[in-house]
């Protein structure tokens, strides 16, 4: 740090506190230091610690787990919308952060780039350099000004802290709270730039249970990056293969409807909100794992980015390869944003799924179009979204509708919040996720907080309630939960609660999942318990959490226990234990059934470059136990080398079902 750009450089520090309260300056103090050049704006941070004991730092995998390291992260709105940006960070092991940002506050870490960093220790202090290339992140041309904010999270003192103040409700990534970064000089003018990905791809499979023997296959793929400015990027994919993504985690399915499980897929994540951030998380028009979910991808392309200081624009195009039970189809979205006011904005999207080389006698499609409204108040206290979006397909029925509305209020006490929903009978959105139609939903929520700022730093009641109506409005559902819950100082959280549920079944339904037997259509049923949680401090080298509740469940009974236990030998292991068991007695002609549900997962990080992982899910419920190991290996920056195997066997014989090992090699050229 005695080198002249860091010793003539402005210095930000005097953090704040935002967690456990937001008064105050940081019992341990940071420092920034930022400087520039034509091609990379670089930054230094100085990390005081002088309390005794090791530094928390979980391994050194790239987009590290936020709250179980020590670690810095900053927060760049280029474009000072408030709304979107970058942020990058630095753990105390040296593991980069980096992910685009959206909605004011969220932070996707599916999307990498190129950029450098080194970390060192002391025993008062840990220091960290980045170099960040201009070219790897949108910025309006020419500009000279950045809104900017600086988050720690020391787990020592269990304080996140801030350069620009946060009230303790927000999260430090809320672009509605941060301070201003000044170039003296106009940022260097966007060029084009390209980048090429190319992948080539070997595999072996077997499919026991299909009876295919053994399979051979050799591929070859690429995606591609044009930048034709600071702001308007275009992705090209062609044959995408995506055998390195983390597998799910699989839950005991206890619902009545279709699961939703994340986007992992890097190729659909940058600006994502453009195209997946409409409706909300139970009516979305486009949901992009519905692309190759059933069929491999043959390519595609994405534009997204910004027109001027207030338009967003999104295109996307796929199409998947015919398949024995599957015709090809073209998938398209489309997306325009304005801002308006000081962080909210109107958006319209349009969605289409063709199918192609169709018989001459069918003319399959499903197409959505609508609208949204996005408030958010300067000071993010109010937020709210108002939509309405239309189905049209084959013979174009009426009722094809999706509609919803909600506001909230967020301080430091007491939080309000209102939603409402209605979805038409006819409605379908066959590219988004709609988990029911024929509906109207309406949930009104309340939460007040004490914050008295001793051992217990927070504690307050939270009411819940969801009710369901049929386009009639006769009530089909409820789902209303009474909690009291407490935070601790060390961040440890406890929570006791009930919750009290009616349902009026609209289809025959098998709570289990695996019965012959049924709870029959137009029966309703009151019923409901007790729960009681609880998450230990993330500072502990062992750390765990685990969730309890014994109710009444439809005509019968159910209990269970969830949650994880994880040890780490910072910053090489990380040992992780998903665990459920649910125990389900219903009266006859039901059989009582206990599932198990097990998830043992090893993270052996050897370096910042060489990583190998190993999850393995046994599952009572689907009578499958599945083997997923992964060695990552990356020798360039952005450039990997992974070797994928993947087992799935029958518990008891444990004859195997399926088998594949994967060899993929990628490189970035720009």
């Amino acid at each position: 740090m005695d080198e002249p750009d860091w010793t003539a450089a402005q210095k930000a520090d005097g953090f704040f506190r935002v967690l456990p309260i937001d008064t105050g300056l940081a019992l341990q103090q940071s420092e920034v230091m930022m400087t520039y050049d034509e091609k990379a704006l670089y930054l230094a941070f100085v990390f005081h610690d002088t309390i005794p004991g090791k530094r928390v730092m979980e391994s050194f995998r790239r987009d590290f787990a936020f709250g179980n390291n020590d670690n810095f992260l900053a927060f760049f709105d280029t474009f000072l919308d408030q709304t979107n940006g970058f942020s990058f960070g630095i753990s105390a092991s040296g593991a980069k952060w980096d992910g685009t940002m959206s909605d004011g506050s969220k932070v996707n870490l599916d999307w990498d780039c190129k950029w450098e960093s080194e970390t060192t220790h002391s025993d008062d202090r840990w220091v960290s350099e980045m170099r960040i290339p201009f070219k790897s992140i949108r910025y309006p041309s020419a500009g000279q000004r950045w809104n900017v904010n600086f988050s720690r999270l020391d787990l020592k003192t269990n304080e996140k802290s801030s350069w620009a103040p946060v009230p303790r409700q927000f999260p430090t990534a809320s672009l509605a709270y941060t301070g201003m970064m000044r170039f003296a000089e106009p940022l260097p003018k966007s060029k084009m730039l390209f980048s090429l990905i190319p992948y080539v791809f070997g595999g072996f499979a077997n499919d026991y249970e299909a009876g295919t023997g053994a399979e051979y296959t050799k591929d070859f793929g690429f995606d591609a990056k044009v930048g034709f400015s600071s702001s308007m990027n275009l992705d090209l994919t062609y044959n995408p293969d995506f055998a390195q993504v983390e597998v799910d985690q699989q839950v005991t399915n206890i619902d009545r409807f279709e699961l939703f499980f994340p986007e992992k897929r890097q190729f659909f994540l940058e600006n994502s909100d453009l195209f997946s951030g409409f409706g909300d998380n139970m009516a979305t028009p486009f949901f992009s794992r519905r692309i190759g979910l059933d069929a491999p991808v043959l390519g595609g392309a994405r534009l997204s980015g910004k027109l001027g200081n207030d338009w967003r624009i999104g295109f996307m195009n796929m199409t998947t390869q015919e398949t024995s039970q599957h015709l090809a189809r073209n998938f398209t979205v489309a997306s325009v944003q304005k801002k308006v006011f000081a962080r909210s904005n109107f958006g319209a999207i349009f969605v289409n799924k063709e199918y192609l080389a169709q018989p001459d006698t069918t003319n399959l499609f499903n197409r959505v179009a609508g609208f949204d409204y996005n408030l958010a108040s300067k000071n993010n206290v109010w937020n709210g979204k108002f939509f309405y979006h239309r189905s049209f397909q084959h013979g174009n029925p009426d009722k094809q509708f999706a509609q919803g509305a909600g506001l909230a209020y967020n301080t430091k006490n007491l939080q309000l919040e209102l939603m409402q929903r209605s979805i038409g009978e006819n409605y379908k959105a066959e590219t988004g996720y709609i988990q029911r139609t024929g509906y109207n939903y309406l949930s009104p929520e309340l939460v007040y907080l004490f914050l008295p700022n001793k051992r217990v730093v927070s504690h307050g009641a939270y009411l819940d309630f969801k009710y369901y109506f049929d386009p009639e409005f006769h009530k089909t559902e409820h789902e209303n939960t009474f909690s009291y819950q407490f935070e601790f100082k060390d961040r440890s959280k406890f929570i006791l609660g009930y919750q009290d549920w009616f349902v009026k079944l609209l289809n025959d339904f098998d709570p289990t999942h695996i019965s012959d037997q049924v709870l029959p259509a137009g029966s309703e049923y009151n019923y409901g318990g007790v729960f009681t949680s609880y998450e230990s401090s993330a500072s502990r080298l062992f750390k765990w959490n685990a969730e309890v509740a014994k109710a009444t469940f439809f005509n019968g009974n159910i209990q269970y226990v969830q949650g994880q236990l994880g040890y780490r030998y910072q910053p090489y292991i990380n040992f992780a234990l998903n665990f459920n068991y649910t125990d389900i007695h219903l009266p006859m002609p039901f059989e009582r059934t206990q599932f198990w549900l097990l998830g043992p997962k090893l993270d052996v990080t050897f370096t910042d470059k060489i990583f190998w992982t190993t999850f393995v899910q046994y599952n009572e419920q689907i009578d499958n136990m599945n083997i997923n190991m992964r060695f990552q290996w990356r020798y360039q920056p952005v450039s990997d080398i992974y070797v994928v195997y993947t087992d799935n066997y029958i518990p008891g014989s444990w004859n195997s079902r399926n088998r594949a090992l994967v060899l993929k090699v990628t490189y970035w050229l720009n």
